[in-house]
């Protein structure tokens, strides 16, 4: 066997302690790295909130945070968030707020949204969208 000499139990702090700080510095640098930016949707794209924009999720990724934007014409058009059974049915709830600027934002939260347009036949016809945030 070999004998250790009187520096080993220092030598061994030294590694512990140089380890240490290498774990400490990666978390630094890990907290200090900037969360993931939310992100910014058209609802419809291009075409905005329009007739057919059930489909327009597919496909697409939304987390918490994320922000929806409904762009349409506030004359013929609005938006509301609705319950799925109001969805599926295409009713409009009593005291459920409407938003109508032609522009409005929505900021997801974890879960499923619901939206439709509240004005006659419009929902029907496939307005109204189906979101998941994750």
């Amino acid at each position: 066997m070999a004998a250790r000499g009187r520096g080993s139990a220092c030598n061994g702090a030294a590694v512990l302690g140089a380890a240490a700080a290498v774990v400490i510095v990666g978390f630094l640098v890990m907290s200090a790295a900037p969360l993931a930016e939310a992100a910014r949707y058209t609802v419809g794209d291009s075409g905005g909130w329009r007739f057919y924009a059930e489909g327009w999720a597919k496909g697409k990724t939304f987390r918490a945070g994320d922000v929806l934007e409904f762009k349409y014409n506030a004359v013929v058009h609005d938006v509301a968030a609705v319950d799925l059974a109001a969805y599926r049915s295409c009713t409009v709830p009593k005291g459920v707020r409407k938003m109508r600027s032609g522009r409005d934002k929505v900021t997801l939260r974890k879960g499923t949204h619901y939206f439709i347009c509240t004005e006659p036949g419009h929902c029907k016809a496939g307005m109204k969208l189906a979101v998941r945030a994750i």
